[in-house]
């Protein structure tokens, strides 16, 4: 079975529990993708990437709500009636 690893760097699942600050800091704040017999079982990601990450997909959630809601019809509100 072939499996896709979506990470530049790779470490066994042995190397990683032995040290795991070490397999972290050796990909310079890229992902390391954690392998168990030669198939990724997870992703170590640095806390700055998995912030930007999380801050994408808030976006994103954001757009497709504003892109639902388009063509709704819209309220005319006076700010001196709130």
């Amino acid at each position: 079975m072939t499996t896709r690893i979506l990470a530049d760097v790779a470490a066994s699942i042995t190397e990683f529990k032995a040290n795991p600050m070490k397999v972290a800091l050796s990909a310079y704040g890229e992902p390391v993708a954690v392998l168990n017999r030669n198939e990724a079982v997870f992703y170590c990601v640095p806390a700055e990437a998995y912030e930007q990450l999380m801050d994408r997909i808030e976006d994103l959630e954001l757009l497709s709500l504003a892109v639902a809601r388009e063509h709704e019809d819209s309220i005319s509100v006076n700010i001196n009636d709130l």
